[in-house]
């Protein structure tokens, strides 16, 4: 089980020493990187994403005992514009195709939304046509992880097209190539109408995903008013201290990461005690 945190909740448009020399010194094992948000200079793009790049990139982390199992690739893939969403998709083709140069196991992405920018709940989301269409474009990229030997890790949402854990478990099973897993964000998957089953929405996705489940993303919330708000670890009810358990008995090679996550010092310190 690997701790790992996003680098640009450290530092954006820095350097990888910089970042791996502080992400070190928190004690984290690795990092969920998204180049272009972190990086000073490399926007990502295949283009910029030189093997010299990719090289220099993964010593200034792994010089400081720090790991790179996840590249973040986010893009919507039912964005209006359709030139982004094949800007999208060939970047993380792209970086399926360089993570062994990372020493990355994994490529994330979310499934997006037709609020465009925007990744909040529409309506459309959840229909057939959503569906339809985000496996039009992620099937293409599950050959292209099959021919790369890398895995794409993609992450469902409340307000995403896959919008539960059984609609993230049938896209899955429809493109599967042998190297499709998922993300489990358990906030991602409440919203004020569902936050109290939140323990149920978790055994869910333990059922219906099993050991597809290769990354969780760390977060906490109250509800507050008609929405949830995020608040640092064991400050909210999320209830990490009954989830760690079970995830470390059925998912022991996890990778656990602080996405966003509030007051770190105390949260990191909190989290430390539960693991």
């Amino acid at each position: 089980m690997k701790l790992c945190i996003r680098p640009h909740d450290i530092g954006t448009d820095t350097t990888a020493d910089f970042l791996g020399r502080e992400i070190g010194k928190l004690g984290f094992d690795g990092v969920q990187l998204a180049v272009a948000k972190a990086i000073h200079g490399n926007d990502g793009s295949p283009a910029m994403l030189t093997e010299q790049a990719v090289k220099e990139i993964r010593a200034g982390f792994n010089a400081n005992g720090v790991e790179i199992p996840i590249l973040g690739a986010y893009f919507n893939p039912v964005h209006s514009d359709k030139s982004k969403v094949k800007a999208g998709a060939e970047k993380f083709a792209d970086h399926l195709k360089k993570a062994h140069g990372f020493g990355a196991l994994y490529v994330a992405s979310e499934t997006g939304s037709y609020n465009d920018d925007k990744w909040t709940y529409n309506p459309k989301n959840q229909t057939n046509e959503a569906f339809d269409e985000v496996l039009s474009v992620f099937a293409p990229l599950a050959e292209v992880a099959k021919e790369a030997k890398s895995y794409m890790s993609l992450e469902g949402a409340w307000g995403h097209c896959m919008y539960s854990p059984e609609q993230m478990a049938r896209l899955i099973k429809e493109i599967d190539t042998g190297y499709v897993r998922t993300t489990v964000d358990i906030y991602n998957y409440l919203y004020i109408g569902n936050y109290e089953e939140r323990y149920n929405i978790f055994h869910k996705c333990l059922d219906v995903f099993g050991d597809k489940i290769v990354i969780f993303h760390i977060k906490d919330f109250i509800p507050d008013g008609d929405h949830l708000t995020e608040v640092p670890l064991g400050k909210g009810i999320m209830g990490w201290d009954k989830i760690i358990p079970e995830i470390k008995s059925k998912l022991p090679n996890s990778c656990l990461v602080f996405e966003g996550v509030k007051d770190l010092s105390n949260s990191l310190e909190y989290f430390k005690t539960l693991l």
